[in-house]
């Protein structure tokens, strides 16, 4: 496929995805009728789609038109990145049809604040609320692309032998700050679940900044320990690399977990999996992780669609959510144990303020310490608290 084609794909793409398809399932389906892309060119129609999901407000902006399109996207698009419009939408081949007078005379420079920033419009109030000045530059952070995280097992080996393993089938890592274990990769992201080491359990893919809230947590002396909202296992799996507690896994939505017995068998890590019907059998814990469902606005460059899709409507549900999550949780807590909460979200709406609406309702609980990662560390963004008895 030529550069113009696939830039035609995207914003075919794109209508289909504005249309109400997951994103996912739109580009899954248009790889399946499109045999003749290959591997690059399937790569690069992705990257499009997402930039342009994670630019929306402005790429919308720059391309004109009264009716956002999966056309006039790519075009915002084409002229943020300075390229060749004429050349791009030439209607040669499968090259997007030439440009009218309309589209060539429109567009504009996005406005300062949300729209520059590419969040909705409602939601720019909470996130100032949240990080002040430092809102519109975090938000822009939002707009590029995740760097993709490893996590080294240490049961398998150290970060040098493991970035040595990596090396020899072309994966290029370097050390990140935001945890020991942790390796940003910068060269062949795409090559690392073919690896020996992502096989053999040495390394496994998880955010740094996730990394980091698990090194946060205190559990020392923690001889029980519950992820009670446990999903994929990232946590559940990190836990067991650094502590010889006795973990069990729970959640809602079963089916989230059911990758982690096999990801568990191969990290060497004993992790019991259960549902909440069963946790009623099992003794209280030591320490209970909440790493509630949440907006998910600290990881939104990697799902960009995520803040086009929630509303306030939305928001209000996730944080009354939150608080149920943290009052049933606190239940399966010993004596002398701690609680946990987290969220990957920026917003102050579902950290601080849920804080302070549990312990309003559990006056038993104390929030005893508080840590925010924000996107300019590098990772993505959470929030965590840890709350003890009184």
């Amino acid at each position: 496929m030529t550069p113009a084609a696939r830039v035609a794909a995207a914003a075919e793409i794109l209508d289909v995805i504005l249309g109400g398809e997951p994103a996912e399932k739109a580009l899954t389906g248009w790889a399946r009728g499109s045999r003749y892309a290959g591997s690059k060119d399937r790569a690069s129609v992705r990257d499009h789609v997402f930039q342009a999901l994670r630019c929306m407000r402005s790429y919308a902006a720059l391309g004109g038109g009264e009716d956002v399109t999966g056309r006039s996207l790519m075009l915002g698009a084409m002229r943020a990145e300075g390229a060749d419009l004429a050349g791009i939408f030439s209607g040669e081949g499968h090259a997007p049809a030439p440009l009218s007078e309309d589209e060539l005379a429109g567009g504009r420079a996005p406005e300062a604040g949300a729209e520059a920033c590419d969040m909705p419009e409602w939601l720019w109030p909470a996130l100032e609320a949240a990080l002040g000045e430092g809102a519109a530059a975090e938000a822009s952070l939002m707009r590029e692309r995740a760097d993709v995280f490893l996590r080294v097992n240490p049961l398998y080996g150290t970060v040098a032998e493991a970035q040595a393993a990596l090396a020899e089938e072309g994966v290029v890592s370097e050390a990140h700050p935001l945890s020991e274990m942790a390796l940003k990769v910068v060269e062949g992201a795409r090559r690392v679940r073919l690896t020996h080491a992502f096989e053999d359990g040495l390394i496994e893919l998880q955010d740094a900044a996730s990394q980091a809230v698990v090194d946060w947590l205190p559990l020392e002396g923690a001889m029980r320990v519950l992820d009670y909202c446990a999903g994929g296992g990232g946590k559940s799996l990190a836990i067991a690399a650094r502590s010889d507690a006795k973990i069990v896994a729970t959640d809602i939505a079963p089916e989230r977990m059911k990758d982690l017995p096999e990801r568990a068998t191969r990290a060497g890590a004993s992790i019991t999996v259960t549902s909440l019907e069963d946790l009623s059998a099992e003794d209280c814990f030591d320490f209970v992780l909440c790493d509630a469902p949440c907006s998910g606005s600290g990881a939104w460059r990697r799902s960009p669609a995520g803040k086009w899709q929630l509303t306030e409507e939305r928001l209000i549900e996730l944080c009354d959510t939150q608080v149920d999550v943290l009052k049933s949780a606190s239940h399966h807590v010993s004596e002398a144990g701690q609680l946990a909460y987290v969220t990957c979200s920026l917003l102050r709406v579902e950290n601080e303020d849920v804080v302070a609406r549990f312990e309003a309702l559990a006056p038993e609980w104390s929030c005893t310490a508080q840590q925010r990662w924000l996107p300019s560390a590098g990772g993505d963004g959470f929030f965590g608290a840890i709350f003890t008895r009184k």
